[in-house]
């Protein structure tokens, strides 16, 4: 692939920059086409030194990360650094989403797009203390992680150059993977077919299916589920414990939140338990769809969800439903870094208080049911009262008076309706 005449990078355009201390640029590196195609891109197109950075939110093997640092310097970058980020992105980010039950579109569990403003953070701490004149990302015009990006980028270190050479050169990835062949680094099929992003709380995928609005991915596509549904598998109970709203063991066993989940990613994705397609709004303003496996967050969030309608009152669960629903938006659309956000996540803190207790779990192929909760903090035991069968804290006279009030307002609408009629 050669540069066209109007490429945004011209050779030695990087150097030319006032913002450019010097030539070395440091990669958020997800060691995917669109990276690793930046990799070689920048070092012939711009002059430059190029670092890579790894920050791991999750759903990478040892081998995976291991593979990744080797085939970041085989294409031609001086250092790759791997940044452990899992504990963290579930500290500032994976239990707020919990504590607000966050689904996108009642479907979608961010699984994906969460952490972008996280990485862009840790990448650009990197990148100053190594002195970079530098950040690049391989993100495309056409997808919100662009935004998510640029805009935490440009909150936490805005006196750096950002550098967007797969958006900006808008490459075909037939494109991407005929160059880096030409250079003698070749591309499994797997890779150019489908996007895949993959973390903590779930993995992506886009291709050509997701690209319409009535096609599914083939059985192949899927990743963490792939052949759940041709086993003929058993169902298996489990309990999922939580304190103050953590996740924090798992039949029994304590764990910390990351193994925890990890642990529940692995079972659930074995009974073919997540799968979904997101078709929603973007940041850009139209349509967009993708593919998700998010075994964990299925689980977790349906028994998270299950405790609190036990310990929490009607209108706790209501103004949390509120505010989880921006904190999820602000969340996706990449203002992770924007105050609001730490105001919402102190009230959802709050409201985790009592949120402690066990949930009974059954997993069948493809489904999950939750089959009881209990708490200590249970408003159901709280009660004297049996819901349809007996009276509690009234009588029977405080329930005919109360429908009577409740009845008031029906009562009185009806009534002026028939003054105006006469």
């Amino acid at each position: 692939m050669t540069s066209s005449p109007h490429s945004p990078f011209p050779k030695n355009s990087l150097l030319k920059n006032p913002l450019l201390k010097n030539p070395l640029v440091v990669l958020a590196y997800s060691g995917g086409l669109d990276t690793s195609w930046c990799i070689p891109r920048l070092r012939a197109q711009a002059d430059a030194r190029v670092v890579t950075v790894t920050v791991d939110v999750g759903g990478m093997s040892a081998g995976e990360r291991s593979e990744m640092a080797a085939r970041s310097r085989s294409l031609g970058a001086i250092e790759h650094v791997h940044l452990d980020a899992r504990a963290t992105f579930f500290q500032e980010i994976v239990r707020f989403l919990i504590f607000g039950n966050v689904l996108r579109g009642a479907a979608y569990p961010l699984s994906v797009g969460a952490e972008r403003s996280l990485q862009a953070r840790e990448v650009a701490r990197i990148a100053r203390e190594m002195g970079a004149g530098a950040i690049a990302h391989g993100c495309t015009a056409a997808g919100n992680d662009q935004v998510r990006f640029e805009v935490a980028l440009r909150t936490v270190a805005p006196e750096m150059a950002v550098l967007a050479p797969v958006r900006d050169e808008a490459p075909s990835r037939e494109q991407e993977v005929a160059y880096l062949e030409s250079l003698g680094f070749p591309v499994p099929a797997s890779t150019g077919s489908y996007s895949i992003n993959s973390g903590l709380w779930g993995v992506t995928i886009g291709g050509r299916e997701t690209l319409q609005t009535h096609t599914t991915l083939p059985e192949a596509a899927w990743v963490r589920t792939r052949g759940a549904f041709d086993k003929g598998l058993q169902s298996e109970r489990h309990v999922l414990s939580f304190e103050r709203g953590i996740p924090c063991a798992w039949d029994g066993e304590a764990l910390d939140p990351v193994a925890l989940i990890e642990r529940i990613d692995a079972q659930a994705a074995a009974m073919g338990i997540g799968r979904g397609i997101h078709l929603g709004e973007t940041i850009l303003g139209v349509k967009g769809r993708v593919a998700f496996e998010a075994p964990a967050a299925t689980v977790i969030l349906h028994a998270h969800r299950e405790l609190e309608k036990l310990v929490l009152t009607g209108r706790q669960t209501l103004t949390k439903d509120l505010v989880a629903r921006t904190y999820g938006d602000l969340v996706h659309e990449g203002q992770f870094l924007e105050p609001t956000c730490r105001d919402i996540e102190a009230l959802l803190e709050h409201s985790q208080a009592r949120v402690t207790g066990e949930v009974q779990l059954l997993f069948r192929t493809g489904s999950l049911f939750v089959e009881g909760v209990e708490s200590p903090f249970s408003l159901r035991s709280a009660s004297r009262a049996l819901y349809g069968e007996a009276a509690g804290e009234w009588t029977p006279e405080d329930a005919r008076g109360f429908s009577r009030i409740v009845g008031l307002p029906g009562m009185l609408h009806a009534r002026a309706g028939e003054v105006s009629q006469a």
